[in-house]
């Protein structure tokens, strides 16, 4: 009996001194910071998910923000900073690239684990990123998106067609809406298919999309283990992406090519450009499905929640949702429609969803790594602390976005503070205050595709619709504390009323 309890005291206190060894890393270097919880570090709702996680980013935030440019901090038992300066953030992103190009997941995943998002340029470093980021970009240039907006036009009839069944019967959940439409968009671009999404009730390529992005305790145990100990990180990567979607995926790619080159059909879109790359590179079908899944991510989510909370901030601001109303309907052609270069000009519509942006980041935060020794001012002017390789740095846009010291009454919709005499987004973005898509490099390479299709879904609703927020949507808005990214707990719940014509 002695010697069990003595084996249990020996074995616990050794956990005990494992979980707690690195406590003093910022302290020793000087470097203020909150303590860190045994096992959860300073980011617990990312494993408990008991509440959102920009709450545990906000406390620090708060506390530390006239401290110094960046805090010390931990995840699980890791040593991270969490930046608390713009300029320092817009240094990280932009001036200091080279030492902080890599994104902090890149060595948690890998080809053989995860064939599809190791091969995602996001998770991709170094080298072999800049090649991937080479092969994707001409995708994205302006006379391809031009020509894919006729698709994006088609899509949108079906999302008033959707609307007009179903806004009869009671409020329509808008995020789920958005989802509908931006999954259309993409799976069409992508993959020319028809998702179904406003047809059928559970359409394939919007359940795939759903569990794609679905956090899963596997997942959550695995961020734990790692954030424990580091070293696993080689050992056990993750996998994100299930086999069942995975093989999805490549045989929607697969189908998609085969259809195309067996029929000789010439189409400028994504999957005309994958199939150039194909050609050109030898690209292989994972290869191929991986960057389908790619422009599928860059377009599908994030796009969706833009969208859904500016509906949300027009249907809370009748004012704001009136002036754009009149500026979209001042633009329609004679068609009675709006035509791309027209759709990207309008400077309120700009002002708007930008506004959204701020408020409503997709990713509420960015986590770079350190890849190059580099010392840090710990205070401008003051003292330096060296940042060794291999550290994460935390940049939080949503604090950051709704600082009161870089925006007048932050907390409130007010498109009229990127007003173009004001100098729009310039003065917010050479601040490094404003960065809704990230800066520099490693920017969001789906950015301009991404506001090109939430502009278009605007622009159908808010000329056809008079949107409020019904009694179902939670006011004040929460967040769901079960995702990794910015989504409304609850859904967002509009009611939309037809303009007489």
């Amino acid at each position: 009996m002695l010697l069990t309890i003595t084996l249990l005291v020996t074995v616990g206190t050794l956990v005990y001194l494992f979980l707690a060894w690195n406590v003093n890393y910022w302290t020793k270097r000087g470097v203020p910071g909150p303590a860190p919880r045994l096992v959860f570090g300073n980011f617990p709702s990312f494993i408990l998910r008991n509440r959102p996680f920009v709450d545990d980013f906000q406390d620090i935030y708060n506390k530390f923000r006239y401290q110094g440019n960046f805090v010390g901090v931990f995840n699980g038992r890791t040593p991270a900073i969490l930046v608390l300066k713009p300029a320092l953030l817009k240094d990280v992103l932009i001036k200091n690239f080279k030492n902080f190009q890599d994104n902090e997941f890149a060595d948690s995943i890998n080809k053989e684990s995860d064939p599809i998002f190791g091969r995602n340029p996001f998770m991709l470093k170094g080298e072999e990123w800049k090649e991937k980021r080479a092969e994707v970009t001409p995708a994205f240039t302006t006379s391809r998106m031009k020509a894919l907006f006729p698709f994006v036009e088609d899509v949108t009839q079906r999302m008033t067609q959707y609307v007009v069944k179903n806004q009869v019967q009671g409020p329509i959940e808008s995020r789920e809406l958005c989802a509908k439409y931006t999954t259309d968009v993409v799976s069409s671009c992508i993959f020319a298919a028809d998702a179904q999404s406003f047809s059928k009730e559970k359409a394939e390529i919007r359940e795939m999309g759903r569990k794609l992005l679905e956090p899963n305790f596997r997942i959550v145990l695995m961020f734990l283990l790692i954030g424990l100990v580091p070293a696993l990180k080689k050992l056990f990567p993750i996998a994100f992406v299930p086999k069942p979607i995975e093989q999805f995926f490549t045989r929607l790619m697969d189908d998609a090519v085969a259809y195309r080159e067996k029929n000789g059909i010439k189409r400028v879109d994504y999957l005309d450009h994958l199939i150039g790359l194909k050609a050109r590179k030898q690209l292989s079908s994972l290869d191929m499905a991986a960057h389908g899944v790619t422009f599928f991510i860059d377009g599908f989510e994030t796009s969706s929640l833009a969208m859904s909370f500016t509906l949300y901030e027009l249907a809370r601001n009748p004012d704001c949702q009136e002036k754009l109303r009149t500026e979209l309907l001042a633009a329609r052609n004679e068609n009675g429609t709006i035509d791309y270069d027209t759709l990207l000009e309008l400077p309120y519509l700009d002002q708007v969803l930008n506004e959204a942006l701020r408020l409503w980041p997709p990713a509420a935060f960015l986590s770079k790594v350190c890849t190059v020794p580099t010392e840090l001012e710990l205070e401008d002017g003051g003292r330096k602390v060296l940042i060794e390789r291999g550290t994460p740095v935390m940049l939080p846009l949503w604090q950051i976005h709704r600082d009161q010291e870089y925006f007048e009454d932050a907390e409130r919709f007010n498109p009229a503070r990127f007003a173009p005499e004001l100098g729009g987004t310039k003065a917010y973005r050479e601040k490094g205050c404003f960065v809704p898509f990230g800066d520099g490099p490693r920017q969001c390479l789906g950015m301009r595709f991404a506001l090109m299709q939430v502009k278009r879904g605007i622009y159908e609703l808010v000329t056809k619709y008079n949107i409020s927020v019904n009694a179902k949507t939670k006011q004040p808005m929460l967040l769901d504390p079960k995702t990794f990214i910015v989504a409304p707990l609850g859904g967002i719940w509009l009611d939309y009323k037809p303009i007489a014509a």
